[in-house]
């Protein structure tokens, strides 16, 4: 991490920051909520509404020489073959400078225009994080910025309160966040995580969108330099299936018995922006087609992608897919609590958004649960906010102040005031 020391040498100078800053107190100072994922930042004020923006950089093979950052994607005239400088690696935040660069550009004038003299942040990190990379955040926050008092809090744990307020019967809930990098398993009882029945499975959005590259680009068209498209694919066309057996055997038919068949336009970036499904009455099943668009046929693709949420050893992945790692997760705790966590299964996360997968995660888990539990699967209105959600409830806790380390506290006992309050 000796790119991380630069941090202390590169201080900003923010206005009006001459004078000692002001002791913390929550009621006058506005709370930054960034649930800083791998893929995307859900970032907004507490007393406002999040916005989803790109968290990496992005260069175009048409303009090699110019780097656009976060939500400047939309100013790529041509998106193929777009190249990702991410900050994240393996759901580590290893590569500082880039994440430097999206975070000034986060907070700068073009967008949340942070005050940060006047500002407190809630901001998340993985689970089973490393010491090193929580300093340099620790230093970042407090010694370049200069916020006036950190949160850092896993997302699970913001999932977690927001469950628990709007549902203040319940003591627990498994919360299944299934993201870019990896897929956690977490449960949380009285909103503290229990951490033997942790379980991490090793897939994420970024397997499934480079697995579908790599069966298109055998089967199709090469396609392995076109990540930016082939996941907008993956999120247009790909599914959960009920029974994958059965899927499988109608994306063997042929014509329009095959009813998983889709046939998806590619952009070409100037009469086409984005690209689309060919609706089914439109569907040439012979034949090419006369339009001059350039066509993917996706059957198998369509299902298989997914699957892999569910059975990692279809790829050589020796690990447990999710409905197991549930169940697996739920049998390492206390056996009078087990009852409660299968009734409050909430899944969270980009890849929860396949349709078809709250209702297979259900059947497979209810399949591996005694039957005099009861089994309920909780999809939020919106899986990928509402890690941000709990952030923004958790500005309303009368315990707020006693949960953040303030600037004083930090610069008075350095990382030990944070190790000693962050349960990370």
């Amino acid at each position: 991490m000796t790119s991380i020391q630069s941090a202390r040498r590169k201080k900003r100078h923010v206005a009006g920051n001459c004078s000692p800053p002001p002791l913390y107190t929550g009621a006058e100072m506005s709370t930054l909520v960034l649930d800083n994922g791998a893929y995307t930042a859900k970032i907004g004020y507490s007393h406002g509404e999040p916005s989803i923006i790109p968290n990496c950089q992005f260069r175009s093979k048409t303009a090699r020489l110019k780097t656009f950052t976060a939500n400047q994607i939309d100013e790529v005239k041509d998106p193929s073959g777009l190249f990702y400088i991410l900050p994240y690696q393996k759901g580590y935040l290893v590569n500082w400078d880039v994440q430097r660069q999206v975070w000034d550009y986060l907070f700068g004038r073009e967008n949340f225009q942070v005050d940060f003299v006047d500002s407190n942040i809630i901001i998340t990190e993985p689970y089973f994080n490393f010491n090193s990379i929580q300093e340099s955040m620790n230093e970042i926050l407090f010694e370049e910025y200069q916020f006036q008092a950190v949160l850092r809090v896993n997302n699970g744990a913001l999932s977690a309160h927001r469950y628990f307020r709007d549902n203040p019967s319940e003591l627990c809930c498994i919360i299944v966040d299934s993201g870019y990098s990896f897929t956690h398993i977490v449960p949380y009882c009285r909103s503290k995580k229990q951490k033997e029945g942790i379980i991490r499975i090793n897939v994420g959005g970024k397997l499934l969108t480079n697995h579908l590259k790599e069966i298109i680009s055998y089967r199709q068209l090469q396609v392995m330099d076109e990540t930016h498209v082939i996941n907008q694919v993956k999120e247009d066309v790909c599914y959960v299936a009920q029974d994958f057996y059965r899927d499988m055997e109608i994306a063997r038919l042929k014509g329009e018995e095959n009813t998983v068949m889709r046939d998806y336009v590619l952009p070409d970036f100037s009469t086409i922006k984005k690209g689309f499904c060919k609706p089914r009455e439109e569907m040439v099943y012979s034949g090419k087609y006369k339009t001059g668009e350039q066509i993917l046929r996706l059957t198998n693709e369509r299902f298989a992608v997914p699957e892999i949420l569910f059975h990692p050893s279809d790829i050589g992945i020796p690990e447990m897919g999710i409905p197991e790692a549930i169940v697996h997760s739920v049998q390492n705790l206390p056996g009078e609590m087990q009852p409660h966590f299968f009734k409050n299964i909430v899944l969270t996360g980009g890849n929860s958004l396949f349709p078809g997968y709250k209702e297979r995660v259900y059947s497979d888990v209810r399949r591996l649960t005694p039957t005099d539990y009861d089994v309920a699967v909780i999809l939020p209105e919106n899986p990928i906010t509402y890690a941000w959600e709990g952030g923004k409830l958790i500005t309303e806790n009368d315990d707020f102040e006693d949960m953040v380390v303030t600037r004083e506290d930090y610069e008075e006992n350095g990382h030990s005031a944070c190790e000693d309050k962050f349960d990370v």
